[in-house]
């Protein structure tokens, strides 16, 4: 592998992995709140 392609591996998995992480440290912050999720059936059933 060139030096370029070795670069542009590093760069593409810090940028998969690191997205993971700050998605998971949002979701960590900031949990979902249980009574903002849409409901099973619509109310009008």
């Amino acid at each position: 592998m060139s030096t370029a392609a070795i670069i542009m591996l590093i760069i593409a998995i810090a940028t998969l992995w690191g997205g993971l992480a700050l998605a998971l440290l949002n979701l960590r912050r900031h949990p979902e709140d249980e009574g903002m999720l849409p409901e099973e059936h619509a109310p009008e059933l």
